[in-house]
């Protein structure tokens, strides 16, 4: 049975309850998802249970009176559940939970579908 997080536009994946036991799973473990949400690009998925997400974001500099671009990259964990569905270049929906390791305390919670393809 999988549990809904109360995220709007995150549906828990089609997998069921035995075939995911992952205890950092927000769908079928006990983590829970609290703060940030966000969106990024998947641009590493080397690490077990663990992707790389990059996100962009345009930051004032008060000087120039202009904007500029900028990117972060979040360590994120990826549930069992999820793996098979996510690839590098994907674009993932991502919230924030407590410290699952050192570098880790988002989840990814799904992936979004492009529009037209």
């Amino acid at each position: 049975m999988s549990r809904n997080i109360g995220i709007p536009n995150v549906t828990p994946p089609n997998v069921k309850a035995e075939d995911c036991n992952d205890p950092n799973c927000p769908f079928h473990g006990t983590i829970r998802i609290r703060g940030k949400i966000t969106k990024g690009l998947v641009v590493s998925k080397k690490s077990h249970n663990s992707v790389i997400i990059r996100f962009d974001y345009v930051q004032f500099v008060p000087k120039y009176q202009r904007y500029e671009r900028r990117n972060s990259r979040l360590a994120c964990h990826l549930p069992s559940c999820l793996e098979d569905m996510i690839e590098v270049g994907d674009t993932v929906i991502v919230g924030e939970s407590r410290k699952i390791s050192k570098t880790k305390a988002f989840v990814v919670l799904n992936k979004v579908q492009k529009v037209g393809g």
